[in-house]
């Protein structure tokens, strides 16, 4: 019996990842004039520290959250420039975090579209 868990490896949980940070860096994007927006931005350790101790989620859909309702996994942003407005967004910043992201995800879907292609071939035996 196949288990799709270890033929498919961290690449699943590699693109859920990608598609959370890809929300909280548009999120910046979109408040990028705010006053006091503070920056937030989400690290794979983060997450995985999260998921490690415990925080819990309401829908599985959803990014981790600790028992006071805080999003556990998010991290503040620090400028290098403080603006008069104590928006903590810079718009240079977030646009190079986005595409990079962006890439990122990309190449996580193309390592699961080979692995998902590897399973295709196995199981029906062609090449």
């Amino acid at each position: 019996m196949i288990s799709f868990d270890q033929a498919l490896g961290i690449h699943p949980d590699a693109l859920k990842f990608r598609a959370d940070r890809a929300e909280v860096i548009s999120s910046n994007l979109a408040n990028v004039d705010t006053p006091d927006f503070l920056a937030r931005d989400i690290t794979f350790d983060s997450m995985l520290n999260g998921e490690l101790t415990g925080y819990v989620k309401t829908n599985k859909k959803h990014l981790p959250i600790d028992p006071n309702g805080e999003r556990s996994s998010l991290l503040y942003r620090i400028p290098f420039q403080n603006s008069a407005d104590g928006n903590t967004v810079e718009l240079h910043t977030e646009q190079a975090q986005f595409t990079r992201n962006a890439l990122q995800f990309q190449t996580s879907f193309t390592f699961l579209n080979k692995k998902i292609k590897g399973l295709e071939i196995a199981i029906n035996g062609r090449v």
